[in-house]
């Protein structure tokens, strides 16, 4: 039966036609009722962009990571209160920077361990500061670390898991655990964490616990050979046009060294669908209901979300995701890509460009979409 939903298309056709994206997929569900549609080319006079076309999904990776590890919160491997020391050695005993632009060894004590929570809540106290460009020293030994976080996810020569976990213990947190919200690190370490419970891989325990069961065939940290026919290059806005920022046989044409939790991911839009109907209705064979409903209730103070406005731009924040006031929840990538769900019109809706954004906030294109939608 076709579907009864109101096409965007209308107000995203003239981005296609000013050539800001040269295609997008996007889909729209109501209930059962789901309408996708894919438009324009994979590259500007490319190949024609298809439903399956993959994407790279950067920071909507964040959201997977966390349903992930929230059933190790259900099974009772991890609870969110618990010290990530265990785990994480590394990040046992951290020191904090006096203030924001001191030297690294202008430190205190920590007043208290790292937990679960406060990576799920990026209140970790280490993350990429809302100062553009760095400025403080810590930013500079952040990316001198090649940690990642501080530029588009891929922009690095990232470490293999352990070495990451062991330049990042050799800095000191910039805020006390549980004081500032601090973007993308919680979600790395949140991989890392992930892995050394489980005794798996980050990708073969999201295959196992989230992928699988929600038949998101396309999801994962690279993109295999046979299916690089349905890959297109990054691109990224350049003086005359668009200019290629990955290739097809780039970045994630092989497994990485590192599978960052924070933004390491390929996916499609029915992959996406996939799991953000999950999440809207229930948690089906992955989460329980009370697990969803924890992972999508903001857990900032006003102050921290004030904080966080470069990024968050007005939402708060759950367990791994975006919460807006209104209820609204979900996340963005920064290399083009966007959802979010709508409990109060049980509407889910899904963006999905080639073209890197140029600031956090995200292009104009995403709001008309969201806007056209109600």
């Amino acid at each position: 039966m076709p579907s009864t939903l109101p096409s965007p298309q209308p107000v995203l056709s003239p981005y296609l036609a000013n050539g800001s994206v040269p295609g997008l997929v996007w889909a729209v569900a109501h209930g059962d009722d789901v309408r996708v549609e894919a438009h324009g080319s994979v590259t500007p006079g490319g190949a024609p962009m298809r439903r399956d076309t993959i994407f790279r999904i950067s920071s909507m990776t964040k959201p997977m990571t966390a349903v992930a590890a929230m059933t190790l919160v259900e099974d009772g491997t991890l609870a969110l209160d618990d010290a990530v020391d265990r785990w994480l050695p590394e990040l046992a005993d951290r020191r904090v920077l006096r203030r924001d632009d001191a030297q690294l060894d202008d430190t205190v004590p920590a007043s208290r361990p790292i937990t679960v929570e406060d990576l799920f809540t990026f209140r970790l106290g280490i993350g990429v500061m809302p100062v553009m460009p760095a400025a403080h020293p810590i930013q500079h030994a952040f990316a001198e670390a090649r940690l990642g976080g501080d530029g588009p996810p891929g922009s690095h020569d990232v470490p293999a898991a352990d070495e990451w976990m062991r330049r990042l213990g050799e800095l000191p947190l910039i805020a006390q655990p549980g004081e500032r919200w601090l973007y993308h690190t919680g979600a790395d370490v949140l991989g890392v964490l992930i892995a050394r419970a489980s005794g798996m891989s980050l990708g073969a325990f999201l295959a196992e616990r989230v992928f699988g069961p929600l038949g998101m065939r396309d999801t994962g940290f690279h993109v295999p050979a046979g299916s690089l026919h349905r890959f297109g290059p990054e691109l990224v806005a350049a003086d005359d046009g668009l200019e290629v920022f990955d290739a097809v046989d780039g970045r994630w044409s092989a497994p990485p060294a590192f599978e960052s939790g924070g933004g390491g991911l390929v996916s499609t839009v029915d992959d996406i669908l996939a799991f953000a109907r999950m999440l809207r209705d229930g948690g089906g064979s992955v989460l329980s209901a009370a697990g969803v409903t924890r992972m999508t209730t903001d857990r900032l103070t006003p102050e921290q979300q004030a904080g966080a406005g470069l990024f968050l731009d007005g939402e708060g924040w759950g367990l791994g995701m975006a919460v807006a006031p209104d209820g609204r929840y979900g996340w963005d990538g920064g290399l083009g890509t966007s959802w979010r769900t709508d409990p109060a019109t049980d509407v889910i809706d899904i963006l999905l460009t080639p073209v890197m954004w140029s600031s956090p906030a995200g292009p104009e294109m995403v709001a008309a979409f969201r806007r056209s939608l109600g």
